[in-house]
C-alpha cells in the first residue's frame, strides 16, 4: 500500500529552484533510499516533505492527504519524524532530555519509549545524563535518531546520518535501521554513499541536478546505470 508520494514536487530557495517536478513513492514497511552527489537535491526533498519547505498541498501526498502546504509541526503530529543532517541536538540539554523532545510533538502509542531506545542503543543508556553535544558524533547520530523514533512516526526520514562518521560507526547506525523497519516503520534514507544506500534498500532514486535520474530495486540496477544517473554520464 502506498503511504507517502511527492507529485510533480517543485521547489525554491528565494529565486533558486532547487527541484523540478520530483515523484517518489513510499510503500508501507518499505525502506527507499535516495542517493545522489552534493547539490543533487536530496536535503531538500527531505526538508519538502517534512514541511520545512512548503508546497503546493497535493504535492506532497501522505495516507491519501495532501500535506504540501502544512507545518512541520503539524507533519510530525501526522507521523513523519526526520533526522537532520547535522543532527541537530539541543546543546543545553541532556542526552534523556533531547530524546524526550521528540514525543512532544505527537503523542500516540507505539513501540518506542526511552527503554526501546536505550535497548537499541545501550551507550545512550549510560550517558543520559551528558549534554547530547558532549558525546561523539556516532552516538549523537543514535541521539537524534532516537529522539525522532520517540514520536512512533509512521515514516523516519533520514538525511544523511552517515556524514562525517567513521565505517565502524555507520555500520552500527545503519544495523539499527531493519530494527526500526520490524516495528512498522517505513524510512527514507538520504545517501551520499551508493554502496550503502543499495545495501539497506528496498528501492532507490537518483537524484542529480533537482531531479530523478533512476529509480528502481537495487538488484535490478546496474553499475553503469546507477553511475550515468549519479554522476550524468556513463564512466
Amino acid at each position: 500500500m502506498t503511504l507517502l508520494t511527492t507529485q510533480n514536487l517543485i521547489a525554491h530557495y528565494g529565486d533558486f529552484q532547487a527541484l523540478f517536478g520530483v515523484d517518489i513513492q513510499l510503500n508501507e514497511g518499505e525502506t527507499v533510499a535516495i542517493i545522489g552527489a552534493n547539490g543533487a537535491g536530496k536535503t531538500t526533498l527531505m526538508r519538502s516533505i517534512a514541511g520545512v519547505l512548503h508546497n503546493a498541498p497535493d504535492a506532497i501526498r501522505f495516507d491519501d492527504t495532501g500535506i504540501g502546504s502544512i507545518h512541520a509541526a503539524d507533519i510530525l503530529a501526522k507521523g513523519i519524524a526526520m533526522v537532520p543532517e547535522g543532527r541537530k541536538l539541543f546543546p543545553s540539554l541532556s542526552v534523556e532530555e533531547n530524546l524526550q523532545i521528540g514525543c512532544y510533538g505527537r503523542k500516540v502509542a507505539g513501540p518506542w519509549s526511552l527503554d526501546t531506545v536505550y535497548d537499541m542503543f545501550p551507550i545512550l543508556r549510560e550517558r543520559r545524563h551528558n549534554p547530547g553535544t558532549a558525546l561523539s558524533g556516532g552516538q549523537q547520530q543514535m541521539v537524534a535518531i532516537g529522539r525522532a523514533l520517540m514520536s512512533n512516526p509512521k515514516v523516519l526520514l533520514c538525511d544523511e546520518i552517515s556524514l562525517g562518521l567513521a565505517p565502524v560507526i555507520i555500520k552500527d547506525i545503519y544495523a539499527a535501521l531493519p530494527r526500526i523497519k520490524k516495528t512498522g516503520t517505513s524510512i527514507v534514507v538520504v545517501e551520499q554513499d551508493i554502496s550503502q544506500a543499495l545495501r539497506v534498500a528496498d528501492r532507490v532514486y537518483c537524484m542529480m541536478e533537482g531531479k530523478v535520474t533512476l529509480e528502481g530495486r537495487p538488484q535490478d540496477l546496474t553499475r553503469d546505470a546507477i553511475q550515468a544517473a549519479y554522476f550524468g554520464a556513463t564512466l
